[in-house]
């Protein structure tokens, strides 16, 4: 059988057009999962540098060519090791939509499996959101305390606050949290992608191993996931750094980046 197709006099294969497509796919995934963080800026240097090393060995230039070739040798280890977060969760997002995974299509209807596309990409949505609300609070000296949970079955009281049950997003977020806000004081609860409460009197932590510098936000924190296994981000009004608590354990001055992390981990993978 003769798999191809005549265009414009040339013979074209459709192995040839599934190549390019799926090419075209891979890309578009590893663009949507870098989006916005620090490793798409790398990967930009990254193509920078191969595209100069592809001009010079054109050029004829041995000495710049036997450099670049040298970075480029290394630079698969290197990668391997910048990308470590971003690789994981690009075979994870793969293994989890494969036939054979848990919530593969061939142990669910189909329209099922293509509803859980749709979710990991509200997922997605809902980090970018909170990674971008967290970022310009921080900027602008705001305190805030978020706490992300899989379940609504908290150890700790929510009826102490003000029920929301709204989307996930940023200006929502930082409006919450904003200086004068009827909301600002206490924590918001975000579960099933979803801000269930605002205003959220937490239960503070009395390990006295902690800090004793910190604040009331950040014992708060501590205290929401000593018994649960929620995930709690601090943002300083004081100093504007960026703090999150797990299992009852305190991170203080973290990055963007692995807030990140944290925030896919539990969002995504539901740990």
């Amino acid at each position: 059988m003769n798999w191809s197709i005549h265009l414009f006099g040339e013979q074209l294969r459709i192995l040839n057009i599934l190549d390019v497509l799926i090419v075209i796919f891979l890309v578009y995934e590893l663009y949507r999962l870098l989006r916005g963080s620090l490793a798409f800026y790398i990967l930009l240097g990254l193509i920078v540098v191969y595209l100069s090393f592809l001009l010079v060995r054109y050029l004829q230039m041995p000495l710049l060519t036997d450099i670049f070739q040298s970075l480029l040798s290394v630079g698969v280890i290197a990668l391997i090791i910048i990308f470590q977060p971003e690789i994981r969760r690009f075979l994870l997002m793969i293994g989890k939509n494969t036939p054979f995974a848990q919530d593969g299509f061939l142990k669910k209807f189909p329209w099922q499996f293509f509803r859980r596309l749709k979710e990991t990409d509200e997922e997605e949505h809902v980090i970018q959101y909170i990674l971008t609300a967290v970022e310009n609070m921080a900027h602008s000296y705001t305190g805030a305390l978020i706490v992300i949970t899989n379940t609504y079955k908290l150890r700790f009281d929510t009826t102490t606050g003000v029920p929301i049950d709204g989307h996930v997003s940023a200006r929502l977020l930082e409006s919450i949290f904003k200086k004068g806000s009827p909301l600002h004081d206490g924590a918001v609860i975000i579960a099933n992608n979803r801000i269930v409460a605002a205003k959220v009197v937490l239960p503070v932590s009395e390990n006295p191993d902690l800090p004793p510098r910190i604040g009331l936000r950040h014992r708060s924190a501590v205290g929401a996931t000593e018994h649960s296994d929620a995930l709690a981000i601090v943002v300083s009004e004081e100093r504007g750094t960026i703090s999150y608590a797990k299992a009852g354990k305190l991170y203080q001055n973290v990055t963007l980046e692995e807030l990140r992390e944290q925030l896919y981990l539990k969002i995504v993978e539901k740990q």
